[in-house]
């Protein structure tokens, strides 16, 4: 390719410029022409939500800053948008990372049959996996469905990922080229809960790389049985910078990998972190392989669970007012931070798809719509696995006991207190189970059940024999 060729690379889920290898390429084939194209060509109900808007805007802004103000964006049609640039800045070469949602498959094959048929060559990179969903199948070419064999088998015995690659020199095409508005996109709404929720947050590619590195040198120490608990700083919190591509996997992978030489003490926890990046790709290779993931059971059995219509018991549960103190701790994390702990993530998904049997795409879509992270394949597999209608799932009859795992993992109450304040003043002996609590107790915790803190909306052990005899109606 001659070095003066202009080529678009179109930022998808890899906002970023280190180890983006559809980049690199565009960059060494000549002058570039960085876009962003906001088009959601998806099912209505999988648009992008609320919190992943909020985040979106302020990453591609950081990502703007790092190109020195040259990244395009815009809204629309994807295929149009870059056929027209294409035509009108004799571009002959587009690059972009591949997604593996369904619909994003389908665009990519429209896109480069689009520009082969006008001359132009379309390239897209695997910039988001370890492995792509086709190189970690069976010996008889199937896709695994548990989660050990796929990881051992499946991807420790592939080829070994690639390096990270560096960021490129970029030679940015300037003629005639105005900036593009990000505010034009539209993906703010200017509410309060907006400007409060990324507060919380540093967004952006230099912001990903700085909590890789606190997390390699305190967090990992005790991430394996620390992870579990909500209230310490053992997880990584990587989750929304490697699901909008601001820090890419392999970047992780390796720099994991090169603090496991340096300190062979963190053998356990490293190898158990490298393993939850391992969960990672199974969910994208269950999407790719099993694509109504999103909407159907991957156990055709519970098709026909008896799930509840219960508007009254769901809007208890968003807002965090069950009156279940971990369970409403864990949802009020979620509203005020864009963010859950993966063991909460696991209590409350339990509580409502087996406490008070909604169906779990009722969950799905309010993380879908409140979670920074919220990913199609890891949010979908997740669910699944909750509700025990998935591969590799926690079977229906494992039904969490949210006072236990508060106790077990949340032990003095810390967590509890800071999203619940209103219980702020009772005894950890009782925090988990105000309603357990002598009278006197509670008056002087200043708490006022079904008053100032709400009575719990089902009783446990009646709610988990109901949730068995639903599940029973199954084996009929």
């Amino acid at each position: 390719m001659s070095s003066d060729q202009t080529s678009i690379h179109w930022f998808r889920q890899d906002l970023r410029v280190a180890d983006n290898p559809a980049l690199l390429s565009a960059a060494r084939s000549g002058r570039v022409i960085p876009v962003y194209i906001f088009d959601d060509p998806i099912p209505q109900e999988f648009r992008i939500g609320g919190a992943s808007r909020v985040w979106l805007h302020h990453s591609l802004d950081s990502l703007n800053h790092t190109l020195n103000g040259h990244l395009r964006c815009f809204r629309g049609n994807s295929e149009t948008i870059l056929e027209k640039l294409c035509k009108e800045y004799n571009v002959k070469h587009v690059t972009w990372n591949r997604a593996y949602d369904p619909w994003r498959i389908e665009q990519d094959t429209q896109v480069k049959a689009k520009l082969h048929s006008i001359g132009i060559k379309g390239q897209s990179f695997n910039g988001s996996l370890l492995w792509e969903p086709w190189e970690t199948l069976k010996a008889d070419g199937s896709p695994y469905r548990v989660f050990t064999p796929f990881y051992k088998n499946g991807c420790l015995s592939a080829d070994v990922p690639r390096p990270p690659l560096s960021a490129p020199q970029i030679c940015y095409y300037d003629e005639k080229l105005e900036p593009s508005n990000l505010d034009n996109l539209g993906l703010l709404d200017n509410q309060s809960w907006e400007a409060d929720l990324i507060s919380k947050w540093r967004v952006g590619e230099d912001a990903a790389s700085a909590k890789l590195k606190i997390f390699l040198n305190e967090g990992i120490k005790n991430y394996k049985n620390g992870r579990n608990f909500p209230a310490q700083q053992s997880v990584s919190r990587l989750s929304p910078h490697l699901r909008w591509g601001e820090i890419s996997v392999n970047t992780v992978w390796y720099a994991t990998k090169k603090q496991l030489k340096e300190s062979p003490q963190l053998s356990e926890n490293a190898n158990h972190f490298l393993s939850e990046l391992g969960w990672r790709e199974f969910s994208h290779s269950l999407l790719y392989h099993f694509p109504f993931l999103p909407t159907k059971n991957l156990n055709q059995r519970f098709e026909k669970f008896p799930w509840v219509k219960d508007q009254v018991g769901l809007k208890a549960w968003k807002s965090g007012r069950t009156g279940i103190p971990i369970v409403d701790a864990g949802m009020r994390q979620l509203w005020n931070t864009g963010y859950m702990h993966n063991r909460l993530r696991m209590i409350v998904g339990s509580f409502l798809v087996k406490n008070l049997r909604i169906h779990w795409h009722d969950g799905q879509a309010w993380f879908w719509d409140t979670l920074f992270d919220a990913d199609l394949a890891n949010n979908s597999a997740g669910w699944q696995w909750i509700a025990g209608c998935g591969a590799d799932a926690a079977p229906y009859f494992r039904i969490f006991n949210p006072v236990t795992q508060g106790l077990k993992f949340d032990p003095d109450g810390s967590f509890i207190r800071q999203f619940v304040p209103e219980l702020g003043k009772v005894p950890a002996k009782y925090i988990f189970d105000p309603w357990n609590a002598p009278q006197d107790i509670l008056a002087t915790s200043g708490v006022v059940l079904g008053e100032t803190y709400p009575n719990p909306i089902v009783d446990l052990k009646i709610s988990r024999e109901k949730a068995l005899e639903s599940f029973a109606t199954l084996k009929a």
